[in-house]
């Protein structure tokens, strides 16, 4: 499953995260304010462009790369993987379905740090059911009028474009009649909403974005008229390893407090983890954490090898993502009271790890999408 290169580039994303990303995290946490610095050596070292072809500019890595990179990244803090998002949400729909005119402009911009994508499906009435996205996007002439709201959009308030899907067949039944647009922050009719002040991962900025008559050009169309759903799942379930690898990260880093913190806190005149049932809880942990990464690095493949992985992605989505908040909840209940302490890396990891089995389709939509393609059979 993984080459020579793979583990290279697994020290090289863990050395940097251990050096340059793990000394900021609780800061990233405390402030919600990601460093301007950190993110120029993220963009210096490439990791937000493993998966963007050399031609426009990026690595032209595998999916088991940024899956190693996303991995060790979210292992010392959860918000950073959203810096390199052109791998998955932010770069996908483009990788996939745009032309050369697109690409060369957004993927290349991503790629060369001068620009910062988005994704936006979700809105106020319409979650896990993208049936009901009310967005419009009537045509006039050579442009699309582009009005409606989307919502919870990661990077939003630092966007310079985002992938939007609307309606373009109002009449049109279910997911039929969506398209996918490309839609650039500076135009005029594009307004963002408040700074979501949240939960978890709050080095990653979130609001709603709302469209008022926005002029799209057609040339901005992301693939034809009526794809929009298609290109909408195509991402989703490559992102699903992506978020699945952030998943992976979180539990590992849990895991990692675990085992320091039961080492080094002494109770009835010995470390806790010489009592056995410490050393049990860690056993059912470690291996719930290897389950997550077998699921996670076999989509990695099946994908990198061209082969069918929707079902396997949704699979390591889900266990990596109830895996992470099982984990992160285990590890604090070791660490007593000091784990309610915001002094203590568990904390933050506790609140980082609620995400993961929401966004990108909930666990429970994972379930949907796997028990489908196995009773289908």
């Amino acid at each position: 499953m993984f080459e020579k290169k793979h583990e290279m580039i697994r020290k090289l994303a863990r050395d940097f995260a251990e050096k340059e990303i793990a000394p900021f995290a609780q800061e990233i946490d405390q402030t919600g304010e990601y460093p301007e610095e950190l993110r120029q050596k993220i963009l210096k070292c490439k990791f937000h462009a493993i998966t963007i072809p050399v031609k426009y500019g990026g690595c032209g890595g595998d999916y088991r790369s940024a899956a190693i990179v996303t991995e060790e990244i979210a292992r010392k803090c959860a918000a950073s993987v959203t810096q390199i998002m052109p791998n998955s949400l932010s770069g996908s729909p483009l990788m996939l379905f745009g032309n050369e005119s697109q690409k060369q402009k957004y993927l290349r911009g991503m790629a060369e740090g001068t620009m910062i994508g988005a994704f936006g499906i979700t809105e106020p009435g319409a979650g896990s059911d993208t049936a009901s996205i009310t967005t419009t996007a009537v045509k006039d002439g050579d442009h699309y009028i582009l009005n409606g709201r989307k919502c919870f959009i990661t990077n939003g308030p630092i966007c310079d474009f985002i992938t939007v899907f609307a309606k373009t067949d109002t009449k049109a039944k279910g997911v039929s009649g969506i398209s996918a647009f490309i839609v650039e922050s500076s135009w005029e009719g594009f307004s963002r909403g408040k700074i979501e002040d949240k939960l978890g991962i709050r080095g990653s900025k979130t609001c709603d974005i709302v469209f008022e008559n926005v002029r799209v050009p057609a040339e901005n169309l992301l693939g034809k008229e009526g794809q929009g759903f298609k290109i909408c799942m195509a991402t989703l379930d490559s992102g699903r390893i992506t978020v699945a690898s952030q998943g992976l990260g979180i539990a590992q880093g849990a895991l990692d407090e675990a085992v320091k913190f039961t080492k080094e806190r002494i109770q009835f005149g010995k470390p806790i983890s010489k009592l056995q049932n410490t050393q049990f809880e860690i056993a059912d942990m470690a291996t719930q954490v290897q389950c997550a990464r077998l699921l996670v690095y076999d989509a990695a493949y099946k994908k990198d090898s061209g082969q069918s992985y929707t079902k396997e992605a949704a699979m390591a989505k889900y266990f990596a993502g109830e895996c992470c908040n099982d984990i992160a909840y285990r590890s604090l209940q070791f660490h007593g009271g000091y784990g309610f302490m915001k002094d203590y890396n568990i904390e933050r990891i506790y609140r980082d790890a609620r995400i993961v089995s929401i966004y990108e389709g909930t666990s429970e939509i994972q379930k949907l999408v796997i028990s489908g393609m196995v009773l289908d059979k």
